[in-house]
């Protein structure tokens, strides 16, 4: 039995949820998976119990503010010693694989402890020649060095004729129905009180507004809800659309469900700008600098979406490695991009 240390980034819910559909088919294959998390306070994580049990550390965060990344404020936040004393804590001796999903302790950790480790995630596309807006040398370096790996698997919305793969997400039954005026919202990093009053004055769709720290609407079409994985999932399921920052996860499973998509990228953040980017450029969803009403108004009586079908990518994943980590070329890749389907829908 393959014994395994996967590290996952636990600033965003994103590289959680793609955690927890890799750790199902990892414990349904017989693996030994030891989970770490870092990057938020241990009472800030929620539905953790597919984990089995799992070890926290502080690792490394982003400090936003008001829809913007601050890399200064970010590296005044940062305890290098503590930092250094998690990587130290590490001991890898008894596990024959280190995965990280962009988790800078284990990438660190292992590096120190001159052991190999799998990159698995969305960043790691950018290893690649993919769409990418908004770099900067700090971005780059950022990029580059917070969770390095030895072997890395990018994973993307569309291929762009790069040796990557689809995104690892749930892949549920496409929704016999959908509410055309339901809209679900999460932008974490904005001021919830004014995504209300953004929103207050379409009364004729409803929003169910998820936030780490919930205002509250005076408004019955607005709706204002606490972070909840079911909760959202549910709303997820029967909605029309989301309107949402630009991380990567969420976006993929809107496309898997069929919803349309208008994201609003973090600023100063690459990958954010990278993937609103990307969803113009495949026609797969819109995008808005700032929180712009006209915006909003003219894609809310948008009916139109992209149905994207992709494969269990976590059971490919799962079977690559139970079959040695052969090299992950363009000729692998490709089997697994022909099973993707894309279809133009119409939500009435």
């Amino acid at each position: 039995m393959m014994k395994i240390f996967y590290g996952v980034q636990g600033t965003g819910n994103g590289h959680i949820t793609r955690a927890r559909v890799m750790a199902k088919e990892l414990f349904a294959a017989g693996f030994d998976v030891t989970f770490q998390f870092t990057g938020r306070p241990a009472d800030k994580y929620f539905d953790m119990d597919v984990f089995n049990g799992y070890q926290i550390r502080e690792g490394l965060t982003f400090n936003t503010s008001k829809g913007q990344v601050s890399y200064l404020k970010t590296a005044m936040d940062a305890s290098p010693i503590r930092f250094l004393r998690d990587i130290s804590s590490l001991d890898f001796s008894g596990y024959d694989l280190v995965i990280s999903d962009f988790e800078p302790v284990t990438a660190w950790a292992a590096r120190k402890q001159k052991k190999a480790v799998l990159g698995i995630g969305h960043q790691y596309a950018f290893n690649h020649n993919i769409p990418r807006k908004g770099s900067d040398p700090i971005a780059n370096q950022v990029m580059k060095y917070f969770a390095p790996a030895d072997i890395s698997i990018g994973l993307h919305w569309h291929h762009f004729g790069q040796p990557i793969l689809p995104p690892i997400i749930e892949t549920p039954e496409f929704p016999a129905y959908s509410q055309a005026n339901k809209i679900v919202v999460y932008l974490p990093f904005e001021d919830p009180n004014a995504v209300i009053r953004l929103l207050c004055p379409f009364e004729n769709f409803e929003f169910h507004v998820y936030s780490p720290e919930p205002a509250i609407s005076k408004y019955p079409h607005v709706i204002s809800k606490p972070l909840s994985r079911h909760g959202f999932q549910n709303d997820l399921y029967h909605c029309a659309g989301i309107i949402s920052n630009a991380g990567f996860e969420l976006a993929s499973e809107s496309l898997q469900l069929g919803k349309k998509i208008l994201v609003k990228p973090l600023h100063s953040q690459m990958e954010q700008i990278s993937n609103a980017s990307a969803l113009e450029q495949l026609g797969y969803g819109r995008s808005m600098f700032n929180l712009d009403s006209a915006m909003i108004e003219d894609w809310l009586h948008d009916p139109h979406a992209v149905h994207v079908t992709y494969p269990n990518i976590a059971r490919v994943l799962v079977q690559w490695l139970r079959d040695g980590m052969p090299k992950m070329d363009w000729a692998f890749t490709e089997q697994v991009w022909d099973n993707v389907e894309v279809l133009k829908i119409k939500h009435t």
